[in-house]
């Protein structure tokens, strides 16, 4: 059965950053994608904006290489890229100055009666500088939204400064803080897994539940990020967003409906019912890592010190977490939280382990009686185990096996799936703000994430080292090893 494809009306995408990394790799080939399912309404057009000195046409051949380079085999239709290419314009504009707004302006006012969205595909320095020319120049309508990328500050008083400065521009149901890792089909089914089936729901809690665990590894090193990441590092440029979202969908309470304000109100009490973690604690629930030489992908690899060129930094590249939810529902579960560069494999998966049984019946020729596992893959080969006891087939006796019900989403479903971007880029078209972090969200993220950078810093927790294409430090190992568990490994 296929998904049904809901047309979405008109609208012009404005997308600043239009020559960037970011709108080369992710947003044309979204686009591509949601004009080939047929879900644009005429006349919608995309407009990319950068300082750089570019033609329609000069625009429209980068698009054109750019679909070449990212679409995967197959995808290039020569008379739909056509298609996609004449709707693309583009305006040189600069952010700190008036020139190139007007030339948008009287380009956009071509299109007043559609929604209008804003792309910030930019570094978040100039997010306000931006926003005050959207104003300035009179480009809001009604129906204007603007997306915003990640980070959303760097602590929570830059997180404050930035909320402040985009806000005092544009409505807070205008704002679309995306976060992509909520648009992929694995991260919304956690949602119809919970509140779609009788199953789980009444064993989702402290009484049945025994720990669960988020793991999103890369195998990667710092590629063309180095500038950024050595000031951010793995808690400030993973955790803090990505993996709290998740943390949030699988612990927040079942909402009254799907509508967004409700989704997120839940959220928000599971990040301000996080456990504090400080110079008290910190050193017992953290490790900090940081990759050295090693070998990846079949081949030797630098370690993050000879990748950055810089000799000397702190930076953690690896990082691993012991968290816990002070709830009635989660009270003494712990949240194994890790995540890391260039590590064993790219992967991220939630992994919800259940407590033992109570009492075994069964003598101990029938073999050990694991625990049961839900596991749910978000990247790469997007699906869903659940682990089973069941009897091992044939005569002689009675013999435990440990099996798996897997459920991998490209083998049920023979239809394409369809990229985070590209799901969340027509939600702000919708204006359906569910997947979309609310302020209130980023800065209780901020509260929790805050005291565990000034601990670091206070208690002068170092980053341990560990070898490129392994899973982290030893002393992660110990972190879950000590409370007699272990890391979950496909």
């Amino acid at each position: 059965m296929s998904s049904q494809i809901i047309p979405v009306e008109p609208f012009d995408y404005v997308v600043f950053g239009g020559t960037g990394d970011l709108a080369e790799r992710k947003l044309l080939p979204a686009l591509y994608h949601r004009q080939l399912d047929g879900q644009f309404t005429e006349p919608t057009r995309i407009i990319g904006a950068s300082r750089s000195a570019l033609t329609h046409e000069e625009y429209r051949k980068f698009a054109d290489e750019a679909l070449k380079e990212h679409l995967k085999k197959g995808e290039y239709d020569e008379a739909e890229v056509k298609k996609f290419c004449a709707r693309l314009y583009y305006i040189s504009v600069d952010a700190r100055s008036d020139a190139g707004w007007d030339k948008l302006k009287e380009l956009l006012d071509d299109g007043k009666d559609r929604v209008r969205a804003f792309y910030l595909a930019v570094a978040p320095g100039i997010f306000g500088d931006i926003s005050e020319k959207i104003r300035d120049h009179k480009l809001i309508t009604k129906t204007t939204r603007i997306v915003v990328e990640k980070p959303i500050g760097r602590d929570l008083a830059s997180a404050l400064e930035l909320n402040n400065t985009i806000g005092k521009v544009f409505r807070e149901e205008q704002i679309f803080r995306i976060d992509h890792y909520l648009g992929k089909e694995t991260v919304q089914n956690l949602m119809a897994l919970r509140f779609a089936n009788a199953l789980y729901e009444p064993l989702w809690n402290s009484a049945h539940i025994d720990h669960v665990q988020f793991t999103v590894s890369e195998a990667v090193g710092l590629e063309s990020r180095a500038g950024y990441y050595d000031k951010a590092g793995a808690l400030r440029d993973m955790v803090q967003n990505h993996i709290l979202q998740l943390v949030c969908l699988v612990a927040m309470e079942v909402p009254p409906s799907m509508n967004a304000e409700a989704v997120r109100d839940e959220k928000l009490k599971v990040l301000r019912a996080l456990k504090r973690i400080d110079s008290t604690n910190v050193e017992k629930l953290t490790v900090r890592g940081q990759y050295k030489a090693g070998a990846s992908a079949g081949g030797p690899v630098k370690g993050y010190l000879e990748e950055l060129e810089g000799g000397v930094s702190n930076t953690e590249t690896f990082v691993a977490i012991k968290a816990e939810i002070n709830n009635w529902r989660w009270a003494g579960v712990p949240f194994y939280i890790r995540t890391g560069k260039r590590m064993a494999e790219r992967m991220s998966e939630i992994v919800i382990t259940f407590k033992p049984i109570p009492h075994s019946i069964f003598d101990d020729a029938a073999g050990r009686i694991v625990q049961n596992q839900l596991v749910i893959r978000l990247q790469p080969n997007e699906g869903v185990k659940q682990s089973l006891m069941i009897k091992d087939p044939g005569p002689g006796g009675m013999r435990l096996r440990n099996v798996s019900l897997d459920m991998s989403f490209a083998e049920a479903f023979d239809a394409r799936s369809a990229d985070a971007y590209e799901r969340l880029l027509l939600d702000v078209i919708r204006s359906n703000q569910t997947l979309f972090m609310r302020r209130d969200e980023v800065e209780a993220a901020w509260q929790w994430v805050d005291p565990i950078l000034k601990a670091w810093e206070a208690t002068g927790q170092n980053v341990q080292g560990y070898t490129a294409g392994t899973w982290g430090p030893s002393q992660a190992i110990a972190l879950i090893e000590r409370d007699g568990r272990t890391w979950h490994e496909s």
